[in-house]
């Protein structure tokens, strides 16, 4: 009898498990809507709505499009980093496929708010600093690189810069060594280039039109797409480049959720995706729930997934490690963490 008990506990265990995200404990009368765990009223800043400089937890003041941190440094030393290119190459980078990079093997980028006709460079000052501008001297095209499609720009500085199709090149001051990619996708306006002088990664986008470009931080058109930050790896982001965060006062299993009222002033769930449409992410751990007020939330591994107001700029992490209760989400809906 005790055994049969047992089984049947089991099996029913096993059920409630797999029958998806918010359906674990199910609130009566609420069918499949998740349940409120405990009064948000009483959790107070947590939400991040003291409107101070910690709401947004950054620390640096800097334009997170940049990148730099507020510090401006070269943590690979700057002589590479002004050099000149030398003969330009090809590679192939882990998650982007072919990109050019120098002589040296150092990735080369491109930045969305220049212009290639004509010509233009929008990153001068501080942002010149973390995105050195490729000297158009001394440069040839190497395999794989259409030399009819190399320029040159005047800069403020009166410098001459390097043009690819157009778009002005740039190096990354935090990239250390050769191969490495870290401005892809930082402030969702810079890339690692393409030889054709789009993006690198907009071969590989499979929903990616012919002769398009994707948007600022978008994955080449996904709806949820992985984010390279150079702080925190790989991060979700939303259609328009929004990093995706998850909140420790929700709960996956069972599914409850903690943000609600004036949480949600500061706090926005994010909405439901096309799963035909993601990019860097598997299908499998992207769902839904239904909110106690009946709209839909967009899930990942069962965490319901917000968007923080705070954040200005595609790209933008200041919503990370709020009160130590929030966290962007990695492509697995885990919380990231900062490289050391």
């Amino acid at each position: 009898m005790r055994r049969e008990i047992f089984a049947g506990s089991a099996a029913a265990a096993v059920l409630l498990l797999t029958a998806g995200c918010g359906l674990a404990e199910k609130p009566p009368g609420q069918g499949n809507a998740v349940q409120p765990a405990g009064d948000s009223k009483k959790i107070g800043s947590v939400y991040g709505a003291d409107g101070g400089d910690g709401a947004y937890g950054s620390g640096s003041g800097a334009d997170p499009a940049y990148g730099d941190g507020g510090s401006g440094a070269d943590p690979a030393g700057g002589a590479a980093k002004n050099g000149p290119a030398g003969q330009l190459k090809v590679a192939e980078l882990p998650e982007l496929g072919a990109a050019v990079t120098d002589s040296e093997g150092f990735t080369l980028y491109r930045f969305d708010k220049d212009t290639p006709k004509p010509p233009k460079s929008a990153c001068e000052g501080d942002c010149a600093t973390a995105w050195p501008a490729v000297a158009a001297d001394d440069v040839t095209a190497g395999e794989g690189i259409d030399a009819g499609l190399l320029g040159s720009v005047a800069r403020a500085d009166g410098t001459r810069q390097l043009t690819l199709a157009g778009w002005p090149v740039y190096r990354y001051a935090k990239d250390a060594k050769p191969g490495d990619a870290l401005g892809e996708g930082v402030g969702g306006t810079w890339h690692a280039l393409g030889a054709d002088g789009k993006p690198a990664a907009a071969a590989k986008a499979p929903a990616q039109g012919a002769g398009e470009e994707p948007g600022a931080g978008a994955g080449g058109g996904a709806e949820l797409s992985v984010a390279r930050n150079p702080m925190l790896g790989g991060i979700l982001a939303d259609a328009e480049g929004r990093t995706l965060y998850r909140f420790d006062k929700d709960s996956a299993w069972p599914m409850k959720i903690g943000c609600l009222d004036a949480c949600l002033d500061t706090w926005k769930p994010a909405k439901p995706v096309d799963k035909s449409k993601l990019s860097g992410i598997a299908a499998e751990l992207v769902g839904s729930v239904k909110r106690p007020d009946g709209s839909e939330q967009l899930t990942i591994d069962c965490w319901p997934a917000y968007t923080f107001t705070g954040d200005k700029e595609p790209g933008d992490i200041t919503g990370h490690n709020k009160q130590g209760l929030w966290f962007a989400m990695t492509d697995k809906g885990k919380k990231a963490k900062a490289a050391h």
